[in-house]
């Protein structure tokens, strides 16, 4: 076995890129690792996640129950999450100063609630294990020579290493070059956005929320896509969890359809429309003189209830005992199943993710690395891997690129 010094050049000094550079020098001492980024300021979309707070991982320890939160790429992400999962994700930072807590719904931040201490960490740990970081260093063309790879930055200077790792997100540089090397790219497009919907049921709503809803999407050419969670009005339409990880689950099918689409929204998922009826009927009953309007019998914040009310043309003096067969079964559509159009999509804060990327069969998942190229090497979004909302896509980066690392540094035959 050869005892001399692996040198590795990582592109892209995001999540993954850090992971995989500090994975391979801690794992492997003997090796030199280089890191590469372009802009003057590396991590920065650790910096402004979850509104500056970084949502690490989330408190998923099943990698079987982890993998059903990726839309794309869970089932490549199987045997990866049983080497390296979001618990050893919580130890690894743990061990090196930082210490996560979960929030009630399973994402978890560092405990200062500050992102800044993720990046100092990962900084001052790549620094400490001797890799050289390389800012303002954008890369101008990456060339296979006789052993390894050749790699010139547009400072003007190249290079050389036995291997490359390309983690550059959804950057068209890191595609291009994956490209060269014989890699063929799925279409990069738009995951994880928020609903524009112009609809006077919505109008002047914004802020108002439901702690449940379910939602089904209709593109009329492919089966619909459903998710339940919390819903947000917004100035532009709806957000929250549920129109994130539909999205998300959509991403595709929406961008087909150019993010024109039916929304049915059920307001109170935990009843049945029968059921629904027969509460309904019972306050008619029960309380024949009140005003329907200002008298909400369901789980719903109240200015949502007098717009639905008003929109199925009930007036503000009508009573229970005026209530119809006919505008009582309106009003049961309304909240159970009422009709939205999707005119556009927005974007969700700094959470931009996309799908698309290099093609998950070609590349070993053992230890990611190219089967187009040998010594070339894949980590995070780069990859046609997205995750919803969460901490999720975080997970992956910090598994691909730890997978990456380990493999990367290990000494030729």
């Amino acid at each position: 076995m050869s005892s001399d010094p692996v040198s590795v050049v990582v592109v892209g000094g995001g999540a993954a890129g850090f992971f995989g550079a500090i994975a391979c020098a801690s794992q492997h001492p003997h090796s030199r690792v280089t890191l590469l980024e372009a802009a003057r300021q590396p991590l920065a979309k650790v910096s402004i996640s979850g509104g500056g707070r970084c949502n690490v991982t989330h408190a998923c320890f099943d990698p079987a129950l982890l993998v059903q939160h990726y839309p794309r790429g869970g089932k490549a992400l199987r045997s990866p999450f049983s080497r390296f999962q979001a618990r050893d994700t919580v130890e690894w930072f743990e061990s090196h100063g930082v210490t996560l807590k979960t929030e009630a719904d399973g994402r978890m931040f560092p405990i200062t609630d500050d992102s800044a201490t993720i990046v100092t960490c990962l900084m001052q740990t790549a620094k400490a294990m001797g890799v050289k970081l390389w800012q303002g260093a954008a890369v101008k063309d990456v060339s296979r020579q006789e052993h390894g790879f050749a790699v010139t930055v547009k400072a003007g200077e190249t290079l050389t290493c036995d291997r490359l790792l390309l983690a550059t997100g959804s950057s068209p540089q890191g595609f291009a070059i994956a490209r060269a090397f014989g890699h063929a790219i799925e279409p990069p497009v738009p995951s994880l956005f928020t609903f524009n919907i112009a609809d006077p049921r919505l109008h002047d709503l914004a802020g108002v929320s439901v702690p449940m809803a379910h939602l089904r999407l209709q593109t009329g050419e492919k089966s619909s896509l459903e998710q339940t969670g919390p819903l947000l009005i917004t100035h532009w339409g709806l957000s929250g969890p549920a129109v994130l990880k539909l999205s998300a689950w959509g991403a595709r099918v929406l961008h087909d359809s150019r993010y024109q689409a039916t929304l049915l929204v059920n307001w109170l998922p935990q009843s049945n429309p029968e059921a629904l009826r027969q509460q309904l009927l019972a306050v008619k009953s029960q309380l024949p003189k009140r005003a329907i309007i200002t008298s909400c019998p369901v789980l719903i914040p109240r200015r949502l209830w007098e717009r639905l009310t008003s929109y199925v043309g009930i007036a503000a003096e009508t009573r229970w005992a005026d209530l119809s067969n006919k505008t009582l079964n309106s009003l049961i559509q309304e909240l159970t199943r009422g009709e939205y159009t999707i005119s556009g999509k927005g974007t969700f804060k700094e959470e931009f993710v996309t799908c698309g990327g290099v093609r998950l069969k070609e590349v070993d998942f053992k230890t990611m690395e190219s089967r187009c190229c040998p010594g070339l090497h894949f980590a995070g979004e780069i990859l046609d891997i997205d995750g919803v909302t969460g901490g999720f896509n975080f997970q992956s980066a910090w598994t691909t690129g730890w997978i990456a690392g380990q493999a990367m540094g290990a000494l030729n035959p």
